[in-house]
C-alpha cells in the first residue's frame, strides 16, 4: 500500500533569522547590546614634588589631593541596578607605600589592605564618608583586615607608622568608571543605552562634567579639555 504524500510528516519550519534572534533576546539567551565612551581628559600640570620610587604619590597644595603625577577617575553618573554580590577590591600595602595610589569603587565595597611588608602597618582615615583605624599589623596577619565603603566620596588613607604614606579611595554610586592612562585617555565599555551624565574626577575639588548620550553598539567620543 502505496502511503499517503499528504500524510507524511514534514520537517519542521525554520524562523526568519531575524524572528529568531528576537525571540532569543526576550528568553534571554543573547546579551543587551551595550554602548562604549572613549575619549582624553586634560589633566592638571604635575607638581614638582618629587616621586617616590618613580611610582604616582598623593600630594596636597592648597588643601586639594590629587595623585602626581596626575590622574582622573572617568566615571558614568545615574540610575543602575545593585550588584547581586558584594565587589572586593585591594590597596595594597608594599615598600612603604601604598598600592594604587587612587582607587576607584564603587558603593557597598570591601576594600581589603594586605601588608606585604616586612614592617607593621596601621592604615587609618579621618576622612567623613569612612573614619576607621585597622590598628598595627604584620605582614602574616590573618584575615587581612578590610573596611565597606558604603557612602560616596573621597577617603584619604594614611599610616599611622610612615608618616609619608598616603592614598586616595573614590567611592562612586555607579558601577561604570575607570582611571585615565598617564596621558588622560580613557574607554569606558559595557555601557546602557541611554542619557546620563559623564563626570571627571581630577582632584578634591575639581570634578569636570558633560551630558552624553549612549547608543547600543555605538562608540562614542568624548572629550575634557
Amino acid at each position: 500500500m502505496t502511503p499517503n504524500p499528504s500524510r507524511l510528516r514534514r520537517p519542521p519550519a525554520r524562523l526568519h533569522p531575524i524572528l529568531a534572534a528576537a525571540l532569543a533576546l526576550i528568553a534571554g539567551c543573547l546579551p543587551l547590546a551595550a554602548g562604549t565612551i572613549e575619549g582624553r581628559v586634560q589633566l592638571t600640570d604635575a607638581k614638582s614634588a618629587p616621586v617616590m620610587n618613580k611610582r604616582y604619590d598623593i600630594v596636597a597644595k592648597g588643601g586639594t589631593l590629587a595623585t602626581n603625577p596626575p590622574l582622573a577617575v572617568v566615571y558614568l553618573e545615574g540610575s543602575f541596578p545593585k550588584p547581586d554580590s558584594q565587589p572586593i577590591a585591594q590597596m595594597i600595602q608594599k615598600d612603604l607605600m601604598f598600592v594604587p595610589s587612587l582607587l576607584a569603587v564603587r558603593t557597598g565595597t570591601k576594600v581589603e589592605f594586605p601588608n606585604h611588608d616586612d614592617a607593621h602597618h596601621n592604615v587609618f582615615s579621618y576622612s567623613s564618608p569612612k573614619r576607621f583605624d585597622l590598628g598595627r599589623y604584620r605582614r602574616d596577619e590573618r584575615p587581612i583586615p578590610f573596611q565597606v565603603f558604603d557612602t560616596p566620596g573621597l577617603i584619604t588613607l594614611r599610616c599611622d607608622i610612615h608618616e609619608h604614606m598616603r592614598a586616595l579611595i573614590l567611592v562612586l554610586d555607579t558601577p561604570h568608571f575607570v582611571l585615565t592612562d598617564a596621558s588622560g585617555n580613557f574607554r569606558l565599555t559595557g555601557l546602557p543605552a541611554g542619557r546620563y551624565t559623564l563626570k571627571a574626577w581630577l582632584n578634591s575639588k575639581k570634578t569636570l562634567e558633560q551630558p552624553v548620550e549612549i547608543t547600543a553598539d555605538t562608540v562614542t567620543t568624548l572629550n575634557f579639555p
